[in-house]
């Protein structure tokens, strides 16, 4: 393995996609014969202790192909896209000054949009407004306000869920104090890092029920795996709850709702697997607004190839 030069616009390989579309799969395999540093690019799998229900690969996987942003923080805290631009540039510079290609692998559009456009100036939470605008929750409904955004801010409404009540309220809150949509101000926000040079693909079955199959034969995978242990092991420990980001993440919510006995396990896995389906509509959705990204069909029997194709171009045009 070579090492290439990164005198002028240093290349950055993202590799985007729905969850379940068979991404780490994919740079797992790349790994194998190519010079590259993996970064994780999910808002879940930052967490510790929380490995089956993220898809986490194994312990001696890891050890072998290290992964970068996972198993950074305790559940316990927050972690944000401006956090992750900081984290995530580092891990590229000295990826870079080792002289190994950094490929950033994952589902958190968010994340892959504020590394490559920037973070949007949002103002500071105003008490009034949130106090208002939960008021109106309480008269119409979350549902009702999430119609209401739906006319301010499509795009944000299409990846927001109707009772998703602290993204709503957000949305709604940014509007109120700019007149502005978040839409309209990730748009126009600037990028940190100009000089590097994205090669952005997204990794999509073709086959929208193919995907669809492939979430509920994997749920059912996690489950036979331990996932409903890995959750009743964090709930045990009496310090997280509910409202807290990693316990909001897909299939821990909703498990979490079936041991404070709220509902069956049955019903907390079919909604489970409803909910990650919904989550990889709305990943495509953002997939689809980005600009400057090649789409792949992960079910073709060349995907792979393609990918490596540009690995194999980047390296070659960069080697000293």
């Amino acid at each position: 393995m070579t090492a290439f030069d990164i005198s002028t616009a240093p290349p950055v390989v993202l590799i985007m996609g729905p969850t379940g579309a068979g991404k780490t799969d994919l740079v797992l395999r790349l790994a194998e014969d190519w010079p590259i540093d993996i970064i994780s690019v999910d808002s879940a799998m930052v967490y510790r202790d929380m490995n089956i229900g993220t898809g986490k690969p194994p312990p001696e996987v890891l050890a072998r192909h290290p992964h970068r942003l996972v198993d950074i923080l305790d559940p316990s805290q927050a972690y944000s896209a401006g956090q992750f631009v900081r984290d995530a540039t580092a891990a590229i510079e000295e990826a870079h000054r080792g002289g190994r290609l950094p490929v950033l692998v994952g589902g958190t559009m968010l994340y892959f949009r504020a590394l490559r456009r920037g973070l949007a100036a949002l103002p500071s939470a105003d008490p009034a407004v949130r106090a208002q605008i939960d008021r109106e929750a309480a008269e119409k409904g979350w549902p009702a306000l999430h119609r209401e955004l739906a006319q301010i801010d499509p795009q944000a409404a299409a990846r927001i869920r109707p009772n998703d009540a602290q993204r709503i309220q957000r949305a709604l809150e940014v509007f109120r104090l700019t007149g502005k949509s978040l839409s309209e101000l990730h748009v126009t926000a600037h990028s940190p890092r100009p000089k590097l040079r994205f090669l952005a693909y997204a990794w999509v079955p073709g086959e929208r029920a193919r995907l669809y199959e492939a979430i509920e034969a994997r749920f059912h995978r996690m489950m036979k795996d331990g996932f409903l242990e890995e959750v009743r092991a964090l709930y045990a420990r009496g310090d997280l709850h509910a409202e807290l980001p990693s316990i909001r993440s897909v299939g821990y919510r909703q498990l979490w709702e079936h041991l404070q006995g709220k509902e069956t396990l049955e019903s907390a896995a079919q909604r489970a697997i409803v909910a990650t389906r919904h989550l990889a509509r709305r990943q495509l959705i953002w997939l689809r607004s980005e600009s400057e990204v090649s789409w792949v069909d992960a079910l073709e029997s060349r995907a792979d190839a393609h990918i490596v194709r540009v690995i194999d171009s980047v390296l070659n045009e960069r080697r000293t």
